[in-house]
C-alpha cells in the first residue's frame, strides 16, 4: 500500500474496534482495504467491506481473500445487504467517512482540483453529476448547498459566478471561476475552492444522508458490547457523530427545572462514548491526510435500537 493510500488512525481504529478474534466485523468503507486487512490480521473471522465505488470493489474482489466479502453497495445498506446472507448481527463496524485517497487521485473522476478533469464527483459513477448541480440548479439553492454544506461565507458570490459561467464540465474552469468569486488571495494556505468543491461532492453522494442512515443501521446491526467506530475528516461529519453518539448514550441535556417533567426517553444503546482521538505527531509527518480526522467511538449496550422517531423499536 502506497504512502498516498494509508489508512487514517489505523492503529487507533484497530484498538477502539477490539477485540477482533474471531469477530464479525463491517467494513463500511473499504477504500484501499486498510482497515479490512489489517482486522483479519488480528484475528477477525470475517469482514464484510462495503463500497459503493464499483472501482474499489473489482480491487477488493480480485485480492482474494476468503474471509473478506466485499459488497458493492453503499455502508446504510449493511443490515438489509447482511441480512440477505444469513447475518443478523455483528461484532464490530468500522466506518471511514468521505472520499478516498485513490477517488482524489485519479484526475478523470473530478473529486479534485489539482488536476483538470470531468466534474464529475459521483463516487458509484451512477447518477446526477457534480456538473448536473452545477448547471441545473436555481442560484438561490446553490448558494444554500455551497453555504450549508461547504460552509462557504461568500456562497452567494459563487453561486451567481458558476450560474453566470454556465455551462461548467471540467474541474480546472469551475475552480477557476469559484476562486475568483470567494476572493482567493495570492499566497492564500488554503485554495479558495476547497469549500465548494467539499459543498459539491457531499450533495452529489448525500454524503450526510448516507452517515445518518448508516450510524443508524450499525446500531441495529450491533450485537450488545459491539463496537461502533467511526472517522471523519470534517466538522458536518464530526457533528452528526457525535450528537448520534449523545443521544444514544443518554448524554442530552436534561430539560428545564421551569419545564413540566418529560416522560423518559429509550434507554441508551451506547455507553458513554470514549474521548475523540486525533492523529499524533508520527502520523501527521508521514501522512497528511490525516491532519483533518477525528475518531470517534462507542460500545454497544444491550438496550433496543431507537425507531426513526427517536423512541425504541
Amino acid at each position: 500500500m502506497s504512502a498516498a493510500h494509508m489508512p487514517v488512525l489505523l492503529e487507533e481504529v484497530m484498538a477502539a474496534a477490539a477485540p477482533l478474534d474471531g469477530a464479525l466485523v463491517v467494513d463500511g468503507t473499504f477504500g484501499a482495504g486498510g482497515y479490512s486487512r489489517e482486522a483479519l490480521r488480528r484475528g477477525a473471522a470475517k469482514v464484510y467491506a462495503f463500497d459503493r465505488d464499483p472501482d474499489a470493489a473489482s480491487a477488493g474482489r480480485a485480492l482474494g481473500v476468503d474471509a473478506l466479502e466485499i459488497v458493492e453497495a453503499s455502508f446504510s445498506r449493511m443490515e438489509e445487504e447482511l441480512a440477505a446472507r444469513g447475518v443478523e448481527a455483528v461484532d464490530a463496524v468500522m466506518l471511514d467517512i468521505g472520499v478516498s485517497s485513490m477517488q482524489l487521485d485519479q484526475a478523470e473522476r473530478g473529486f479534485s482540483f489539482r488536476e483538470d478533469g470531468p466534474l464529475d464527483m459521483r463516487m458509484s459513477q451512477a447518477g446526477r453529476s457534480a456538473a448536473d448541480v452545477v448547471n441545473e440548479t436555481e442560484e438561490a439553492e446553490l448558494a444554500d448547498l455551497i453555504y450549508l454544506y461547504g460552509e462557504e461565507r461568500r456562497s452567494r458570490q459563487v453561486a451567481r459566478a458558476l450560474v453566470a459561467a454556465r455551462p461548467l464540465t471540467r474541474t480546472a474552469e469551475t475552480a477557476a471561476v469559484v476562486r475568483k468569486a470567494a476572493g482567493q488571495r495570492p499566497g492564500q494556505k488554503t485554495d479558495a475552492a476547497t469549500k465548494t468543491f467539499q459543498a459539491l461532492r457531499i450533495a452529489v453522494n448525500d454524503e450526510l444522508g448516507e452517515l445518518e442512515r448508516g450510524l443508524a443501521a450499525a446500531e441495529r446491526l450491533l450485537r450488545p458490547e459491539g463496537r461502533l467506530v467511526v472517522v471523519s475528516f470534517h466538522s458536518l461529519e464530526d457533528r452528526i457523530v457525535k450528537q448520534f453518539l449523545r443521544e444514544r448514550s443518554g448524554g442530552t441535556p436534561a430539560g428545564s427545572r421551569h419545564l413540566p417533567v418529560q416522560e423518559a426517553g429509550p434507554k441508551a444503546t451506547f455507553r458513554k462514548p470514549r474521548k475523540q482521538v486525533r492523529a499524533g505527531k508520527d502520523e501527521l509527518a508521514g501522512n497528511p491526510r490525516s491532519r483533518s480526522a477525528t475518531l470517534r467511538s462507542a460500545v454497544r449496550t444491550s438496550a433496543p435500537a431507537w425507531n426513526d422517531e427517536g423512541g425504541a423499536r
